[in-house]
């Protein structure tokens, strides 16, 4: 992975190579039964996320209504319509994390961030979500960045762990 500075956002490839990448993954998979889910991985693995103008190419090459296309892409979180940081946030409000203190650490981070959740921050650097269990409930509070795990999370933790992230 390259090295980001806060105030460097994450460079995009040319718009036509992504498309074209874009359109490999659909003529890939159009044909097999039930590859929606994995043409919209693909897709927002490659163009980062997936916009009105992207589910629409999805919808026609592959012949499902745009309907279902968006219905997909809305109702799962790991999908995004609009551009993701460089790092995703997930807080864990499960029974366990929220009794812990889980809430607490939201109401810290969407102000150190200066972000609602859902949002991505100026900088490109973070996108902060909310998880409704990330089966981690013996660590609680947890939050996850990425794919890492922080486990007994507390307000007095949160700049140190993103500051890991602020300098990659």
């Amino acid at each position: 992975m390259s090295v980001q500075t806060p105030e460097k956002t994450p460079v995009r490839k040319n718009e036509a190579l992504l498309l074209e990448e874009v359109d490999q993954i659909i003529e890939t998979y159009k044909n097999h039964q039930g590859s929606l889910i994995q043409i919209l991985h693909l897709v927002q693995e490659s163009y980062g996320y997936l916009p009105l103008e992207i589910q629409k190419r999805i919808s026609a090459e592959v012949g499902i209504p745009l309907s279902e296309v968006s219905g997909v892409v809305t109702f799962y979180s790991f999908f995004s319509a609009k551009p993701r940081g460089l790092h995703t946030i997930r807080v864990c409000l499960g029974t366990a994390c929220y009794v812990r203190g889980g809430k607490n650490i939201v109401e810290h981070l969407l102000n150190i961030l200066g972000i609602e959740l859902g949002e991505t921050t100026p900088d490109g650097v973070f996108t902060f979500e909310i998880a409704r269990c990330i089966g981690a409930c013996g660590l609680a509070p947890a939050m996850m960045i990425d794919d890492e795990v922080y486990k007994q999370v507390n307000v007095n933790k949160l700049e140190s762990i993103l500051s890991k992230y602020r300098s990659k």
